[in-house]
Parts: C-alpha cells; sequence; structure tokens
C-alpha cells in the first residue's frame, strides 16, 4: 500500500527557507512523478509542483516559480520541496501525491506557516 510521510514544516518568517521531505514507500518510487499540492487555512487544495519519475523535469504553479524547488532522491524514497522567500500566503498545509494510478493515497501532511 502507498504510503507517503511528509516532514519539515514549522514557523518561519517572512524571507525565510524551509526544506520539506516526504518519504514514500509501498510502490516502486522512481517510476512514478511526485508531486506536492497545498491547502490554506479556509482554502481548496492548490497544486504546488510536480516532478518527473527520473527528476529531470519539473514543473511550478506561478505562485512560487522562482521561489520553490522540488527534487527528489530515487536511492532514498524520497521527494523534497525546498522553499525560498517565503512569504505568509505560503501558509498552508503541503501533502505530497504520487502518480500512481488508482486511489489517491495522502498522508498526514506538514504545517508550514509563515509569520513575523
Amino acid at each position: 500500500q502507498v504510503q507517503l510521510v511528509e516532514s519539515g514544516g514549522g514557523l518561519v518568517q517572512p524571507g525565510g527557507s524551509l526544506r520539506l521531505s516526504c518519504a514514500a514507500s509501498g510502490f516502486t518510487f522512481s517510476s512514478y512523478a511526485m508531486s506536492w499540492v497545498r491547502q490554506a487555512p479556509g482554502k481548496g487544495l492548490e497544486w504546488v509542483s510536480d516532478i518527473d519519475s527520473g527528476g529531470g523535469s519539473t514543473y511550478y504553479a506561478d505562485s512560487v516559480k522562482g521561489r520553490f524547488t522540488i527534487s527528489r532522491d530515487n536511492a532514498k524514497n524520497t521527494v523534497y520541496l525546498q522553499m525560498n522567500s517565503l512569504k505568509p500566503e505560503d501558509t498552508a498545509v503541503y501533502y505530497c501525491l504520487s502518480s500512481v494510478p488508482g486511489p489517491v493515497y495522502w498522508g498526514h501532511g506538514t504545517q508550514v506557516t509563515v509569520s513575523s
């Protein structure tokens, strides 16, 4: 069964940085694209970034382009999201998702709060 465990969130001041991690198990990690999405308080889900299975192609929402970097380590079954120049509007629970066909598997997410 697909399992995704997000970590690395926390409280950070505007302009600060955080690196999120997502440890995956239960599937052949290196065969599937991965995504990060987020949900801000009182709002719907927002797609943040995708990375292909090999890590060679990455995609970003306009709201994070130039500030966030997605990467993966297929040897460690882990996908990362480096977040720089954080803004209060980046405050959200961040989730990673796999592209494995079938039901959508969710982890618990990791809370990112950007506030002074």
